[in-house]
């Protein structure tokens, strides 16, 4: 069956254009690429810093058209991470291997739209955006593959279904690999845990964010009486709240639960109980740090 399969790949290869085979090319490693950049990032999976899928999912929830969709995911956004790392990593693995390819393709096409309509539509003009240059080549590789027939054939015989397992498994583990290689990089929660900012980096009336020793997102705020900081974790459902300076507010983007961070972050409107946690900080040296 490993010859039968690896002699169908080789196939697949030769028989393609060499216009299209640098198109399949292309997708596939830059699609591994992004599954194992989001996958090696220590940030990414987390609920702070600008990599952040909760981050990234709140911006999106702001300013894309269907915001409403990114409003309902930001709940769930590390469960929404996992899941687009598998599909990227599955989605470039099975476009190599052509596993699937024209079902493959259509999806990569899907998902590039979807990153359009989420991240980069508002680009003007519209040839900045990566994402449309992406979704047309995956619609061109789609309308080669796809040929003349009329339909795509998702049907699966026994070794499709053996094909699209291991699939699965490659892009698990290709996602488990990324993961323990940037814990290995990390640096020890020791390090990490007491100095926040350098004190000369931060100009009075700045915000700066932070991973607190918990592990859980924080908000540092710097004024001309001192340095404070809370929690980012809404009291209401967990989700993360988000700094409006022209407000002077924390807003919770899930169900706008609003707090005033300069009168001990107590809760200005919304379903939460209880203002958000303090985080106790202050200036030791050069260094703004928890205690």
């Amino acid at each position: 069956m490993v010859k039968t399969y690896l002699s169908g790949l080789r196939a697949s290869w030769r028989s393609q254009s060499p216009s299209i085979r640098l198109i399949r090319l292309w997708l596939g490693v830059t699609w591994i690429y992004g599954g194992l950049d989001k996958a090696t990032d220590p940030h990414f999976l987390g609920k702070t810093g600008a990599t952040s899928i909760s981050r990234v999912l709140t911006g999106y929830a702001g300013s894309s058209p269907i915001g409403f969709i990114f409003r309902h995911l930001i709940e769930r956004s590390t469960l929404v991470g996992i899941v687009v790392m598998l599909s990227e990593f599955a989605i470039g693995l099975a476009t190599l291997a052509w596993i699937a390819p024209t079902f493959i393709a259509f999806t990569g096409f899907t998902m590039s739209t979807g990153l359009w309509l989420a991240a980069t539509w508002h680009v003007k003009p519209y040839f900045l955006g990566s994402d449309t240059a992406y979704a047309i080549l995956w619609l061109a590789y789609f309308l080669a593959l796809l040929g003349k027939r009329r339909r795509i054939d998702i049907s699966l015989d026994r070794r499709g279904a053996i094909r699209l397992s291991l699939l699965g498994l490659g892009s698990g583990l290709a996602t488990l690999g990324g993961q323990l290689t940037q814990r290995s990089l990390k640096a020890s929660p020791e390090q990490l845990a007491k100095q926040i900012v350098r004190e000369a980096d931060l100009a009075v009336g700045q915000t700066h964010e932070f991973a607190a020793i918990s592990g859980q997102p924080a908000i540092l705020f710097r004024t001309a009486n001192g340095v404070f900081a809370y929690s980012e974790i809404c009291t209401h459902q967990g989700c993360t709240v988000a700094y409006f300076p022209k407000e002077k507010v924390l807003v919770c983007p899930c169900h706008q639960a609003t707090y005033d961070p300069f009168d001990g972050a107590k809760v200005l409107s919304g379903p939460a109980p209880a203002p958000l946690e303090k985080i106790r900080v202050e200036v030791k040296g050069e260094w703004i740090v928890q205690l």
